[in-house]
């Protein structure tokens, strides 16, 4: 492949035309980029869509407009380059070559002596937003979808002239904020009301007229009627702003994301090189980054969340699903508050919580009662919908308030005779044809449903906390659970914009099992003599979003405790009972307290006298995670290897540059020492051929 042409690439077509504008002398140059496919396909650019927009600034410089604007396709700007292509570059040179031509080409728009303008319609991420801030102006859509450059998620930098005209334009608090700490959180997006206001837009249009609004206000620039004042951007605390950004990535990440540490670099460049200099240091690390094979896993994890999250393996004919007009929720406690919201913003339709007094059922409408205040409050939702949904939500003392509803779902304490005991009361109130759904972490399905008259009707409905961050659902098919009532579950989680994974009625299900054998290995290291604050550090450079003992801290010494003793009752010789564990759980105490390790907790502890160095306890917690995830595979858990890095990916926050969990394992060699064979083919998340 020479570095100008990309098998298979869909080319995203520059279309200049001319536009009369009223004022001006000269007509408007509007270049408008599009692929040829709806929304659903976005913008991007590959080395065709670059040498179309380089013939149309060509074309348009030459006709001496009045001003030369670029803008999208309904709903699409563009989201950047076609990061598909990428794998098939043959050499660091071919790397080097994309990137040089992206900047050549975006810089046209920079220096260009014809004033330019980017109408930032719709979405815009990575190179696409590099290249609206290579323009003069920006105007931006209120209804643009996100704003991002997420590059540093995937392992690569923002690499066209992104980390030298961010900062530049917005300072270097922000444009830290928004090239690393965004990606790193998750990938969170800019709302356009944030970039409007942080200054990546000049402007901000509603978006029903929103080109012709930005045809009338860049005449009005070019008039000199509308004048754009920038805020002049404070170095003098560039040093220190970067300083404790390489302080925060090492403390989180311990330099395991070579591209977050790269972006650093290109941003100290950016405070007082050349724009030249600064982008050709943006080339070398592109070219670095695109031969890393955490970039690999980074595409690996994209693909999977982007494609196989909205395309679940297994899941039955969505032809088969039965509508669902009113959800019942058995509890009123936080969880099922918090589903409540949930399912009546998301479906659109009564909800009904019931619980043991009026109490505890007014607490829990209370509590999705205020949800609702703040979201108003803060302007993320408006009174009439926060009216609709006062009325959609309810709570009753007695569960005949379910006869009508098509979906429920209990959010009970989690022992299995209780939840039999709901569901036995339940199937004698609800309709023949209702979804009876639980939120179980670790119970048996098949179990559950095993004394009812039409246990084919009860299915698995597992969140992660918090339920409206965590975009990850379990789905778990017991061994009577029928066709209908899993398409039902499938079709609900849609709704709910949730990303399902199908998964067999096993112990703990995938994420949980996971974890709970992680950290069983790392209290295991515990007992036997390690001390707290090595344990805790061991797995450092995975670059997990958190080590393990705040990550034990978040789900509950109690839950994992108890979660622990059904899979210690499952499988004995892998998940181990940690007495220590228990004394934490029954202390109540915090165990860690300001990012340091509770002393009085760590009093509690009784170890043995054989500490473990911190690489043999990563390595213990490396090689259970093989093992487990091998057996999961063979039992037939999920799918395939896929499913289990998408779960812990989206459930459990595991980061892209792992690849979730087994392209780490098969390049770290742990998954063929410890089971004999690789999770994934060779070149799948990896450079290897």
């Amino acid at each position: 492949m020479s570095a100008l042409t990309a098998p298979n690439e869909v080319v995203t077509r520059a279309l200049l035309r001319q536009v009369n504008v009223p004022g001006l002398d000269r007509p408007a140059a509007l270049i408008t980029l599009d692929n040829g496919f709806d929304h659903t396909k976005p913008n991007t650019f590959g080395p065709g869509g670059l040498s179309s927009l380089d013939e149309a600034i060509t074309a348009a410089l030459a006709a001496e407009p009045a001003f030369i604007a670029v803008t999208g396709k309904p709903y699409i700007f563009c989201v950047g380059a076609d990061i598909t292509s990428l794998p098939l570059l043959a050499d660091r040179e071919q790397a080097l070559a994309i990137g040089q031509l992206g900047h050549r080409v975006f810089a046209r728009l920079k220096d260009s002596q014809i004033p330019t303008f980017a109408f930032v319609n719709g979405a815009a991420m990575g190179g696409g937003l590099e290249l609206a801030l290579h323009c003069h102006y920006r105007t931006l859509s209120a209804g643009a979808a996100a704003l991002a450059l997420p590059e540093v998620s995937l392992g690569l930098i923002p690499g066209w002239g992104g980390t030298q005209l961010l900062p530049n334009l917005i300072g270097i608090p922000a444009a830290t904020q928004v090239i690393i700490q965004n990606p790193l959180m998750q990938n969170k997006m800019l709302k356009p009301k944030q970039a409007a206001e942080l200054g990546i837009a000049d402007v901000l249009l509603e978006p029903a007229d929103f080109v012709e609004r930005s045809l009338e206000w860049a005449a009005g620039v070019v008039r000199g009627e509308v004048t754009v004042t920038r805020p002049e951007v404070d170095k003098d605390m560039w040093a220190g702003v970067l300083y404790f950004a390489r302080q925060t990535l090492d403390q989180r990440l311990h330099g395991a994301v070579p591209s977050a540490y790269k972006a650093l670099d290109l941003l100290e460049t950016a405070k007082d090189a050349d724009f030249t200099a600064g982008t050709a240091a943006e080339d070398e690390a592109l070219a670095d980054l695109i031969f890393s094979e955490e970039l690999r896993s980074g595409l690996y994890a994209f693909d999977l969340v982007q494609r196989r999250a909205k395309r679940p393996a297994g899941a039955p004919d969505k032809g088969l699903a039965r509508p669902v007009t009113k959800v019942g929720i058995v509890g009123a406690g936080l969880m099922a508050s918090q589903l409540a919201l949930l399912f009546a913003r998301r479906l659109q339709v009564p909800v009904v919580m019931t619980d043991l007094d009026q109490a505890r059922v007014d607490k829990g409408v209370g509590y999705v009662h205020t949800q609702i205040e703040k979201q108003v409050s803060k302007g993320r939702m408006d009174k009439g919908t926060a009216a609709k949904l006062y009325g959609l939500v309810s709570g009753s003392v007695d569960k005949a308030a379910f006869a009508e509803a098509d979906f429920v779902i209990e959010a009970v304490f989690e022992d299995l005779n209780v939840k039999k005991q709901v569901w036995a009361e339940l199937e004698k109130i609800v309709k023949p044809e209702a979804v009876l759904a639980t939120n179980t972490s670790s119970l048996s399905i098949t179990a559950m449903a095993a004394e009812l008259e039409h246990p084919e009707r009860v299915v698995g409905f597992h969140f992660f906390n918090p339920v409206a961050v965590l975009p990850l659902l379990e789905i778990v098919r017991g061994e009577r659970t029928d066709d209908a009532t899993l398409a039902t579950a499938f079709a609900v989680g849609k709704q709910l914009k949730k990303s399902s994974v199908l998964v067999a009625d096993a112990p703990a299900f995938v994420v949980n099992r996971l974890l709970t054998r992680f950290l069983g290995a790392i209290f295991a290291a515990v007992d036997a003599g390690t001390p707290l604050e090595v344990a805790n550090r061991a797995v450092d450079p995975l670059g997990l979003p958190m080590r393990p003992l705040a990550l034990l801290q978040l789900v509950g010494p109690a839950v994992a405790y108890h979660v622990g003793g059904t899979l210690h009752a499952a499988f004995p010789e892998r998940f181990g009972i940690s007495e220590n564990l228990k004394r934490i759980a029954d202390s109540g105490q915090p165990i860690v307290v300001d990012d340091e390790i509770n002393a009085e907790v760590a009093k509690l502890l009784v170890v043995g006298d054989q500490p473990l160095t911190e690489e043999q306890v990563r390595q213990n917690a490396l090689d259970a995670l093989a093992q487990e995830i091998r057996l999961m595979l063979d039992e037939g858990v999920v799918a395939q290897a896929q499913d289990i890095d998408l779960c812990m990916i989206l459930g459990a926050g595991w980061p892209f540059h792992l690849g979730g969990v087994t392209p780490y394992l098969d390049r770290t060699g742990t998954s063929e020492r410890v089971t004999g064979q690789r999770f994934l083919p060779r070149g799948v998340a990896s450079l290897a051929s």
